[in-house]
Parts: structure tokens; C-alpha cells; sequence
């Protein structure tokens, strides 16, 4: 395991810029501009939950998101547990006269999910609206295997509203996947937290794949680090996040951030998945 130092630099908030200069894997944050660009619909995707917290925290976004591009409508849909589902809000597009929409996966990794689930409904809402031209942006994470700078900036201010001050190794909990690909990229995020803040990070999971959180933590303070903090690699609140919560303090975790929610590096990082996907014609 890596050694853990003595004293970690302070966390975004205490001192340390929220995203310092991580090389080249990290994609820069370019900005978003507020005025519409297109005004074609962006249809966000969730992945859904039992949770209403869950539906409640994406359909934040979505008006977040609208508010921030005047002009665009935003849409919330839901792949399980809420409705309506992607292929129904696409198909209510084409019956308004749209001719064109863009849909946002809101996923941290490329999946079950994103591999097949999203398109299999836009495929379906192309066989029942085919003059409805539908573009799907990347997932959230690291796309190309690069970690974009602004996803990098929303989980470096949740922890800072987390509080944990200084700190010797962090651990990025993610929901779980059993997709090696998808691991991959979480790992590649964690790799950039730990660059960016000088303190090792390891990754855990809620489900699907070890360690759990608490686990995690625990290895972190046998190895001699005093102070761990867990970052949420979540989008939305729900079930495994509770359980990250409850696991990682149980092992005595400093601080565990809170999910990306609505937050304003969520909404840049939405808006630049539209921006690069209409400007590329990408369908």
C-alpha cells in the first residue's frame, strides 16, 4: 500500500485550489457560456431509484441546467422506478414538432447502462418517431479515458462542504459495477483526486464490487493514516449512499462529502456534454 504521509495538505476550501494542475489526463474546464447555443432539447437520463430522494435530485438538475441555457428545454427521464422513461419524453418531443434532441446520460461510468440500456431507448424512439433525430452526449466520467477538470472541481467542493480540513488519504466510493472497463475509470478519477490534493485515494464500492467503504477506511487508518475523508462519487442521494455514509463513519472516517446533486459543476459539466455532442453531430 502506499505510505501514507504524515500530514496531507488541507482540502479545497482549506488552503489547496480545488483543482490544481493534474497533467494531461484531466481535461480542462472551458466554461460555459449562459446564452442558448441551439435551443434543441436535452433530454437528461437517469438511472432511477426507489429512493424518491433520487427523482427529486434529478429533476433539481434539470431545472438547473435550464436556468443555466436559456432558451433549451431540459427534460428529466428515468431508466427504472420513475417515470417517464426516455423513449416516452423522446417521442413527446416528435409529437411537439421537434426535429432534433440531445440526451445526457447521467452516469459517472459507461456501463450496463450506457452500453445498453440508453440506447436501446432512443432506439426504440427512433422506430416510433424515425423524422426525430436523437444525439447522445458521453457519460459524466472520464470520457476517453480523460477525467474532466470541472467533474474533478464538484467532488473537490462537496468534500470541502463536508468539512474535513486536513487529512492523510482519501477514499472515492462509487455505487459498484461489475464492468472491469467501468472500475477502470473510476480508479482514473481517484488517480487525478489523489495528484490533485498530494494525498492517496483509493477507490471502494457500495455494491457489486469490494471493498466496501468501511472497509476501505479501516485499511487506511491500519496503515497509519490518522485523518481519512470519503468522497461520494454519486450524482444523486439514495440507498448506497446511505450505506457509504454509515459504513465509512462506523470506521471513522473525518468527513464523507455529499453527492454531486444539482450543483453547478454538475450543470457545466452537463452543458459542455451537449455543447461537444451537437457541435459534433454525434448520434
Amino acid at each position: 500500500m502506499t505510505a501514507v504521509p504524515a500530514a496531507g495538505p488541507a482540502l479545497p476550501g482549506s488552503g489547496v485550489p480545488v483543482v490544481p494542475d493534474c497533467g494531461g489526463s484531466v481535461a480542462p474546464d472551458s466554461g460555459v457560456p449562459a446564452l442558448p447555443r441551439s435551443g434543441v432539447p436535452v433530454v437528461l437520463v437517469a438511472h432511477g431509484s426507489r429512493d424518491p430522494r433520487a427523482a427529486a435530485a434529478t429533476r433539481a438538475l434539470a431545472r438547473a441546467v435550464e436556468a443555466a441555457r436559456p432558451g433549451t428545454p431540459v427534460l428529466p427521464s428515468w431508466l427504472d422506478h420513475t417515470d417517464p422513461g426516455p423513449t416516452e419524453v423522446l417521442r413527446g418531443l416528435a409529437a411537439t414538432g421537434h426535429r432534433t434532441a440531445v440526451v445526457v446520460p447521467l452516469l459517472l461510468t459507461a456501463a450496463y447502462h450506457r452500453r445498453v440500456d440508453v440506447p436501446a431507448a432512443v432506439a426504440a424512439a427512433r422506430e416510433a418517431a424515425p423524422e426525430l433525430t436523437v444525439r447522445v452526449t458521453d457519460v459524466l466520467g472520464p470520457a476517453d479515458g480523460t477525467v474532466d477538470a470541472g467533474l474533478l472541481a464538484g467532488l473537490g467542493h462537496r468534500l470541502a462542504e463536508a468539512g474535513p480540513g486536513h487529512v492523510d488519504a482519501l477514499v472515492l466510493a462509487a455505487a459498484g459495477t461489475r464492468d472491469a472497463r467501468a472500475r477502470g475509470s473510476v480508479g482514473r478519477v481517484a488517480a487525478a483526486l489523489s495528484a490533485g490534493f498530494g494525498v492517496p485515494c483509493t477507490v471502494a464500492y457500495a455494491s457489486a464490487a469490494p471493498p466496501v467503504a468501511g472497509v476501505a477506511v479501516t485499511r487506511w487508518r491500519a496503515a497509519g493514516a490518522r485523518r481519512v475523508a470519503v468522497c461520494a462519487y454519486f450524482l444523486a442521494p439514495g440507498l448506497f449512499h446511505d450505506a457509504v455514509v454509515t459504513a465509512a463513519r462506523r470506521a471513522g472516517a473525518v468527513a464523507v462529502s455529499a453527492p454531486l446533486n444539482d450543483s453547478p459543476d454538475l450543470v457545466d459539466l452537463v452543458l459542455r456534454r451537449v455543447d461537444v455532442t451537437v457541435g459534433d453531430n454525434r448520434e
